[in-house]
């Protein structure tokens, strides 16, 4: 599963919409609309935290394995 369907799933099982994320997690609307269509996957790790934290879940909840694996490779 790709991080922007991760975050659409966290999203709606918390019962909010892209607006009321956003303005949450203080990110763009626009910007999580193309993020959980897939239309982008550019996004920063402040972003990326700011929508966990928004979404009461880890960073690391939003990413799938094959995420993890890269970034334990980069780490390295």
């Amino acid at each position: 599963m790709a991080i922007g369907e991760r975050i659409k799933k966290f999203r709606t099982e918390d019962g909010l919409t892209q607006p009321q994320l956003a303005a949450k997690a203080g990110v763009d609307q626009g910007g999580l609309s193309k993020l959980e269509r897939g239309l982008t996957t550019n996004l920063t790790l402040e972003i990326l935290r700011r929508l966990a934290r928004a979404l009461g879940c880890s960073v690391a909840d939003l990413l799938d394995e094959e995420d993890k694996k890269s970034s334990r490779k980069t780490a390295a």
